[in-house]
């Protein structure tokens, strides 16, 4: 009878080693050529090159922040009742959408100023709306410089990454490989040559794919991202596979470790 119990533990903990062997084969089996970025010969002449820098501009419904200042500093804060509470121009996660203060733009194009009253923004760069709003308010304010930003310029990083999140960026330049840091990278499941971008532009919805284990993707259009761009990257066969087999050896295992229970409990 004991010989009986002993064979009989070592059936099960083979199976149970058998099943953990299974497993991590499933997930050491990803190539490392589909982990590696940008792969190609590098030589000193090994340049590409790349589309000229996007420059956003402003649309209906965007929130700005506008930063007014002058020669006269008491006078200036009269013009910035809705300045951003904070100004450590730093992209991050926390709560991208509870930054409420500043002028939103109606959907005429237009925010209202103190004392200026209203002024036409839509389809200028910030750096423009800035300039405009500066030209309007010398006739209040000596030499006044107006710093505007648009507080709606955030992206969102979804699927097989370390932190997927919506991430607000207060320089209005980013580019996927940024994007991607944001969210600390893609996992070892992640695809790096399948990665999805949704883009609203002219009124319809763009599903873009960039290879980024090419070099190549340098050149795309989307590899500089817009505002309300989505990203999205996708799990592998692996992942997948991995997974199936982890809900399918599951139910395997728990009735391993119960015989293995009863079997302790008859000794």
């Amino acid at each position: 009878m004991i010989k009986i119990k002993a064979k009989l533990k070592i059936t099960v903990w083979g199976g149970i080693l058998a099943g953990l062997s299974l497993l991590l084969f499933l997930e050491g089996c990803t190539s490392a050529r589909k982990l590696v970025y940008f792969q190609g010969t590098t030589t000193k002449d090994d340049t590409l090159m790349i589309p000229e820098p996007f420059v956003p501009t402003i649309k209906k419904g965007d929130l700005l922040s506008v930063q007014v200042s002058s020669l006269n500093a008491e006078a200036s804060t009269y013009f910035n009742p809705a300045a951003m509470a904070d100004g450590s121009g730093t992209a991050g996660p926390l709560n991208p959408l509870a930054r409420t203060s500043g002028y939103l733009v109606a959907m005429d194009g237009t925010i209202k100023l103190p004392l200026v009253g209203q002024v036409a923004v839509a389809d200028l760069t910030t750096a423009k709306a800035g300039e405009l709003i500066g030209t309007k308010l010398k006739a209040y304010l000596k030499e006044p410089t107006v710093n505007v930003r648009n507080q709606n310029f955030r992206i969102s990083v979804l699927g097989e990454v370390t932190r997927p999140s919506l991430f607000t960026i207060p320089n209005e330049q980013i580019t996927l490989p940024e994007a991607l840091g944001l969210a600390g990278d893609l996992t070892i499941y992640g695809r790096r040559d399948n990665v999805l971008v949704i883009r609203e532009e002219g009124g319809q919805r763009i599903f873009a794919r960039l290879d980024l284990t090419r070099r190549d993707a340098f050149r795309s259009p989307y590899y500089t991202l817009h505002p309300n761009d989505v990203v999205y990257i996708e799990p592998g066969k692996v992942r997948v596979t991995s997974v199936d087999r982890a809900y399918q050896l599951a139910p395997i295992v728990t009735g391993v470790l119960s015989i293995i229970a009863i079997i302790a409990t008859r000794r």
